[in-house]
């Protein structure tokens, strides 16, 4: 990794985003409908058009009304969105084209912009084994670039990602101003408490959480001989035979990622799940679609 700054292209990255968003028929100004906030109210229905989605038909309503309609929502203005980053020596990792914090920057810069665009507010929590940067949430292409600058600058990585810490925080100085949360790590350091503090969490604000690994964070290559396999924490190597330990070590995998899967699922926020060897953009495109469903 470059000394100053990670290797990513943001406005490949936003382009990408928006085109697949264009062509799920999602325009920028639609997004308030991704995040509900706290005042996003149902109004009522209005007649559906050529220009609407039909995924978007109240069938039951059109039924009863004998005549195709929308739900009509009052949306809030100027949301606050919190971006809550992990960029713990975890995050500095990579096995394909982009290691996971050069994936994450691009995905979340991406992502911010979608809610610029609409005229809201983004802020970030930038986090490993303490709270690395906290910006409050501000609109405008000033607190964009604060953001990419921050996302990019290789020194704000490193240390043991310590998730709880994050989230206390978050408990703690994040308040009902605040309209949505997006959470981004790897979810490789869990504890028992985490469960219970993202259940806190996407209970006072409504939350999006994101797990990004890489493909060597799921199973070991498919390959003859040994390889190398270094902590990105504590520089320690171990020399493996994926022929001898793969087994074991995807099991391993498989459990932990099940843990955390399991943990998502019992709390109120919504989850997406992302491999670095695969553009995010179309996974993204089609989870802000399926909010918008919901």
């Amino acid at each position: 990794m470059n000394q100053g700054k990670l290797n990513v292209d943001i406005a490949k990255s936003i382009s990408e985003l928006q085109s697949i968003l264009k062509e799920l028929r999602l325009k920028a100004k639609t997004s308030q409908m991704f995040f509900r906030g706290k005042g996003l109210e149902f109004e009522g229905y209005r007649n559906f058009s050529q220009d609407d989605d039909a995924d978007d038909i109240d069938w039951k309503a059109s039924s009863r009304a004998q005549k195709l309609l929308i739900k009509q929502y009052r949306e809030e203005r100027d949301l606050k969105i919190m971006f809550m980053i992990d960029v713990g020596s975890n995050m500095v990792f990579g096995s394909t084209e982009k290691i996971k914090c050069e994936f994450v920057a691009e995905l979340v810069a991406a992502f911010s912009m979608i809610m610029l665009h609409a005229n809201d507010r983004i802020g970030f929590i930038l986090f490993s084994d303490t709270i690395k940067h906290f910006v409050d949430c501000q609109g405008g292409e000033k607190q964009f670039q604060i953001f990419v600058d921050n996302l990019t600058r290789s020194s704000n990585y490193g240390g043991v990602t310590n998730l709880d810490k994050a989230l206390d925080f978050a408990l703690n100085y994040l308040d009902k101003s605040i309209s949505s949360v997006v959470l981004v790590s790897d979810f490789l350091r869990v504890t028992k408490n985490t469960e219970k503090k993202i259940d806190l969490l996407s209970n006072k604000l409504e939350t999006i959480i994101i797990r990004v690994r890489d493909p060597l964070d799921i199973t070991l290559p498919n390959i003859e001989g040994e390889i190398v396999l270094e902590s990105p924490e504590t520089n320690q190597q171990v020399l493996i035979n994926p022929s001898i330990a793969g087994k074991a070590y995807e099991k391993y995998a498989l459990e932990q990622g099940k843990i955390v899967e399991e943990m998502f699922k019992k709390n109120k926020a919504d989850y997406l799940d992302l491999i670095t060897d695969k553009s995010f953009a179309a996974p993204l495109a089609i989870f802000l679609k399926n909010r918008l469903l919901k």
